[in-house]
């Protein structure tokens, strides 16, 4: 049965088209709002994956470009890999998603989602979300929604509901909030220092019109839902809880736990493992589940203990900060580096500087982002977390820590007028125990003043843990949660932003979402340790940007020319520009308003090509003196070449004071003359003088 649902949302129509299309999916949805069109489709396997511990959810966000009129490039011509927006995306519609299934759902499950056509009032990233929740919603799949989705953007300090391609890209605010019927579940934002008030009214009113989202959701799952699978559980028998803390009793499994070193800790769960393996050999049914069973006999421990008692698995007090490290300067030769150490959490950073013309090209559905000036880069070894296995490039999870402290950043850095570089930071992670992309974001800010960026203000980044107990009311919020926290916490409520407001947030949570109070004590608790990490950490490192760009860096200075004339400096088919280039050692970049960047690392090159470009650039005068070579000789005289593709011809009486009877009794090709301009002759050439210099 083929059903068409409506609502006015954010101004225009959404509709959603169920049982018209994919009909052997578990569940689907064609989306249309506006003109975008998505097809969220979601897929679950009949049984359970064998020999895993986790739900193996896949989201894809796939980009065609048939929705927005281009032709792929490259040989193939077909789409490639995800971009990064695709993999962002994903990870975003994946985040309020996955709290929703069943913790001990073992099903593979898959959420599609195919960009047919676009919009650019109507940005198909938030389509997708709402189609992945509508699709699952209605299927057979085992899903605790509906969950909506709703993003807020905010120009001139008012708040857009869903805003366009072009309000998202260029107002103050990018939040993405999702929500359940009660509660907030995730949220995701880039904002340009929004107040932390502000940041919470926009927070709300996403959540408001989630509400009117989930009553259309609930309407369709009414009329077209279908019931809901049963499915293999895999929870773990209470029978072997019962065993294992005979073998280690509760009291037992606090001291192994609460340490400050995460390898001790490690060390002392392997020895109660290793006691329980030889208790059960046995029994392979239970031996093949201990690892599990054991995880969360932990995780329960470490919960009691935070929530009871206030008493953290290394000891500190639930708003303390871990032990913090600065440094600068620390790779030579780079051109700004710095590490950031809090607790067993480490990450370096190294800045590099380079002309705007190696910007990174961004080839996707958005066609108001065609470039990316700043780039920021994190990769997560395995050894920073005592592991060994090959590296096989950035994943997902890679992939969004750069983005995030991409995010975080760019609200403070010079326009283009103001630091003609394109930048690129990347943040290698040394050590990891909670929160690395955090300390990313402080790394770069350190490592961008000490490359001499002027960024307006300082930024640093801290995360907040959860652990909630059996009512709304019951709940204990920890400031910097170390890994431990983070997996067996309840919330992972990342906030980054300078002394004067928000520039990014990131919000994951493994429970059906979060209460007002939550929300604002999360961040609130943010703001004060970035602040305290700012004046205890960052600025006794290093409190202001350098005054100039490392020595090792390129020098890049702009001269604005006639539009008209960058033809001329161009010269045909480049022949000019590529002279300048290669006379003086530098890289030129010309924008179509007549901005040209000189990008060197000798001086006195990028003052020859500047003095060149001036040269071909201005209307010349009679009594200019220029500097060149001689090219050509003839009869009557010789022509000199006084910049790139520019000649001038001195005649045979304007070589000497006294009369000679041929050029070559006084000069030779190449020699180098300074010659005065006389004006231009006859044949509109320009004339000059050698004796008259």
């Amino acid at each position: 049965m083929y059903k068409s649902y409506s609502m006015e949302l954010g101004g225009r129509t959404l509709t959603v088209d169920v049982g018209r299309v994919a009909k052997q999916a578990n569940g689907a949805a064609l989306m249309h709002y506006g003109d975008t069109t998505v097809l969220s489709t979601a897929t679950a396997s009949e049984k359970p994956r064998e020999g895993i511990d986790f739900f193996p959810l896949s989201v894809e966000f796939e980009e065609k470009m048939y929705s927005v009129g281009k032709i792929p490039g490259g040989f193939n011509k077909r789409e490639g890999k995800a971009s990064e927006n695709a993999v962002l995306t994903a990870r975003v519609i994946d985040r309020p998603m996955r709290p929703l299934f069943p913790k001990d759902y073992r099903n593979d499950c898959t959420l599609n989602n195919l960009v047919l056509s676009v919009d650019p009032d109507c940005r198909p990233e938030l389509v997708a979300m709402l189609g992945s929740a509508i699709a699952t919603s209605i299927s057979d799949i085992p899903f605790d929604g509906p969950c909506a989705t709703t993003q807020i953007g905010m120009i001139d300090g008012q708040f857009i509901v869903n805003p366009t391609q072009e309000q998202w890209k260029n107002g103050d605010l990018n939040l993405t909030v999702a929500s359940t019927k009660q509660k907030v579940i995730m949220i995701e934002a880039g904002a340009n220092e929004i107040p932390e008030d502000k940041m919470i009214e926009a927070i709300y009113k996403a959540h408001d019109i989630n509400q009117e989202i989930i009553a259309f959701i609930d309407k369709i799952v009414a009329e077209m839902g279908k019931p809901k699978h049963e499915y293999t559980s895999c929870a773990i028998p209470e029978e072997l809880f019962a065993a294992i803390r005979e073998v280690c009793p509760p009291d037992q499994m606090e001291t192994a736990v609460f340490t400050d070193d995460k390898q001790t800790r490690e060390a002392n769960i392997r020895d109660i493992t290793e006691k329980c393996e030889e208790k059960f050999a046995d029994n392979e049914e239970w031996l093949a589940i201990l690892g599990e069973a054991i995880y969360q006999y932990e995780k329960k421990t470490i919960r009691k203990m935070i929530l009871k008692d206030h008493k953290r698995p290394d000891g500190r007090e639930i708003t303390q900060i871990r032990p913090l490290a600065a440094e600068v300067d620390l790779i030579p030769r780079v051109h700004g580096s710095a590490m950031f150490t809090r607790g067993q959490t480490q990450i370096c950073d190294i800045t590099t500087l380079a002309p705007l013309s190696d910007m990174q090209k961004v080839d996707g559905l958005d066609s108001f982002e065609t470039s990316k000036r700043y780039i920021h880069h994190y990769n997560f070894p395995s050894y920073s977390v005592g592991e060994t296995k090959p590296s096989r490039g950035p994943g997902r999870r890679e992939i969004g820590h750069g983005a995030l402290a991409e995010r975080a950043l760019i609200p403070v850095l010079p326009s283009e007028e103001e630091f003609p570089y394109a930048i690129r930071c990347v943040s290698e992670t040394f050590e990891s125990n909670g929160s690395t992309s955090m300390a990313s974001t402080c790394a770069s800010c350190m490592s961008l003043m000490a490359a001499g960026v002027p960024i307006k203000k300082m930024v640093a980044g801290i995360s907040c843990g959860l652990v909630t107990g059996d009512t709304d009311d019951d709940f204990v919020l920890l400031t910097d949660i170390q890994g431990l926290e983070d997996f067996f916490g309840d919330m992972d409520f990342k906030v980054t932003g300078t002394t004067d407001g928000i520039t990014a947030i990131q919000m994951d949570i493994k429970i059906h979402g979060l209460t007002r109070p939550i929300v604002e004590g999360a961040i609130a608790r943010c703001r004060e340790a970035r602040l305290f990490i700012m004046d205890n950490c960052m600025k006794p490192a290093i409190a202001e940007p350098r005054p100039s760009v490392n020595k090792y860096a390129p020098k890049i200075v702009q001269i604005k020319i006639d539009p008209e004339k960058i033809g001329d400096v161009v010269g045909q088919r480049g022949k000019t520009i590529n002279a300048i280039i290669e006379q003086c050692g530098v890289r030129i970049d010309i924008t179509d308003d007549g901005a040209v960047s000189i990008c060197g690392t000798d001086k006195e090159g990028m003052d020859r090509a500047i003095e060149l470009i001036k040269i071909i650039t201005t209307d010349f005068e009679a009594g200019q003196i220029f500097t060149g070579k001689v090219v050509s000789i003839k009869e009557f005289g010789c022509f000199v070449e006084f910049a790139p593709g520019k000649e001038g011809m001195v005649h045979i009486s304007k070589i000497a004071k006294e009369r000679i009877n041929h050029v070559e009794d006084v000069l030779t090709l190449g020699d180098t003359v300074t010659v005065k301009c006389l004006g231009k002759d006859k044949m509109g050439r320009m004339s000059f003088s050698i004796k008259d210099v």
